[in-house]
């Protein structure tokens, strides 16, 4: 049971973020608490020591507070400040650093996506899709929980979270 929940439930609720940011611009605090009590539960189940724990909150508090900093200059949305710290959680800081590093690059493509193709008229046909207007205007900035998604998928499989399914060193 403990191989099922760490295979499915971290990127389920990744999956299912970059789709929430996709489709309404918006990624539910829901989210972010149940990783929180994801990784505490999966945490204390695997054996984690406190100290090792406690340097996982460290990151999370860390991200958290960069989030919260660039949220408050317009830089990056409230949803995708909580996912990105909740995500250290799960990462701490020996992953930390892969996840920004790949996340910035992903979000950097996804980014140049979105100032190129709203540079082009959006057809009519496309206009009547709420959430495709939506994304296409200007004003609500890139969903970036795509990008955080997207790189925590790619990170995750590399992380000892994963040594009890497919017995990693």
């Amino acid at each position: 049971m403990l191989e099922n929940g760490l295979l499915y439930f971290f990127p389920f609720l990744m999956i299912y973020a970059a789709a929430s940011d996709l489709f309404t611009m918006t990624i539910s605090n829901k989210v972010s608490v149940l990783l929180m009590a994801g990784f505490m539960t999966f945490a204390i189940w695997m054996g984690m020591d406190l100290q090792t724990i406690l340097w996982h909150w460290a990151a999370f508090a860390t991200v958290l507070l960069a989030g919260f900093t660039l949220f408050a200059f317009g830089i990056v949305g409230g949803g995708d400040a909580k996912l990105a710290a909740s995500t250290a959680l799960w990462f701490g800081w020996g992953y930390l650093l892969d996840y920004i590093f790949v996340a910035s690059m992903i979000g950097a493509v996804l980014t140049l996506i979105f100032v190129f193709g709203r540079t082009h008229p959006l057809p009519d046909r496309l206009q009547r899709i709420g959430w495709f207007a939506r994304l296409y205007n200007s004003e609500n900035g890139v969903p970036y929980g795509i990008a955080l998604g997207a790189s925590a998928l790619i990170i995750y499989p590399t992380t000892p979270w994963l040594e009890p399914i497919f017995k990693l060193s």
